[in-house]
């Protein structure tokens, strides 16, 4: 799901004039590992994450002497100085932040003058059909309060909100584009493995009695009927933002 969106934000810094490079919400490098590959190898890149043992799965993407440094940083309180970077880059990492506007304060106050801030964000439900039956099958399972993680995800596809968030954390000659990749798995309950597993929904889920087992089975059960069994092939979308610090 993340990688040909990372393979986009990294092409969309090759051809700026950079110097320094901040990453926040690394996860486990995907994204990391594509600016790597992209960015010169003189230029440092420093790489964040608000959880610490995700660096632990990052690191393992990389050799010695790539020049990346790995450190914990919350998003809203940044440990760096004022103009410290020439590009900061998140990606699928903004919907998570309660306070989005500090975040976004916060890395306007890190670039410096002609900075350039490149993130993503999934768009609507409509626009990623796989994560509306996930959402919708998971939900079945629960009589009340269902698990509500692809509420979060999802919901930062209001391009006016954004840009309003952006102008405020004064930020100018702001753009966004709408971006389709291919969304494969070898099978639908790969792939649905993935979309219980990889997130809080099977913790939560165990936690209520309900075995998450179940939801795979249920959620490859909806995608292979739309999309194919194995392998399974659908489109995801999203939106990519960025803007200059003037």
């Amino acid at each position: 799901m993340f990688e040909p969106f990372a393979r986009d934000i990294a092409r969309r810094l090759m051809d700026r004039k950079i110097q320094s490079l901040l990453e926040i919400a690394c996860g486990t490098g995907i994204v990391t590992r594509r600016l790597r590959d992209t960015v010169p190898l003189r230029i440092p890149i420093i790489a964040t994450d608000l959880n610490a043992d995700m660096f632990e799965f990052a690191k393992r993407k990389f050799k010695d002497g790539e020049n990346v440094r790995w450190q914990q940083a919350d998003a809203c309180a940044l440990p760096f100085p004022n103009g410290a970077f020439d590009a900061v880059v998140c990606q699928f990492g903004l919907m998570f932040v309660p306070e989005k506007a500090v975040a976004l304060s916060e890395s306007h106050r890190v670039l410096s003058r002609s900075g350039i801030l490149l993130f993503n964000v999934w768009d609507s439900f409509d626009a990623n059909p796989f994560a509306e039956i996930a959402h919708a099958t998971i939900r079945s399972f629960f009589k009340s309060d269902p698990p509500k993680f692809y509420d979060i995800p999802f919901s930062l596809y209001d391009a006016k909100l954004v840009r309003e968030l952006l102008q405020g954390a004064g930020f100018e000659q702001i753009e966004s584009f709408v971006e389709s990749k291919p969304c494969r798995a070898t099978s639908a309950k790969e792939f649905a493995t993935g979309l219980i597993r990889g997130n809080p929904v099977a913790a939560e889920a165990t936690e209520r009695g309900v075995d998450p087992e179940d939801l795979i089975v249920a959620v490859a059960d909806r995608l292979a009927k739309r999309f194919g069994e194995a392998p399974f092939d659908s489109t995801m979308r999203a939106i990519v933002w960025h803007a200059i610090k003037s």
